[in-house]
């Protein structure tokens, strides 16, 4: 029911956001809007790849772990 939008909801979504910011401010909207989900997935991203480079790394057996501590 609340999973898809269809035409008609998203062309009464933008004509009422065309009646809220007017038609002057609609392209500096999209160029936020964009420029919000680019680093959105920047973000995302770089979380991603510091995740799989900690679970590529090598576990430290526990006796490593103490005689590290003891140096």
């Amino acid at each position: 029911m609340f999973g898809r939008i269809g035409m008609g909801e998203l062309l009464l979504i933008l004509g009422i956001v065309l009646v809220i910011f007017g038609p002057s401010k609609l392209p500096a909207l999209a160029k936020s809007m964009g420029q919000a989900v680019k680093e959105f997935r920047k973000g995302t991203q770089d979380v991603t790849e510091k995740i799989e480079k900690l679970a590529d790394e090598p576990a430290i057996p526990e006796e490593n772990k103490k005689n590290e501590a003891d140096k």
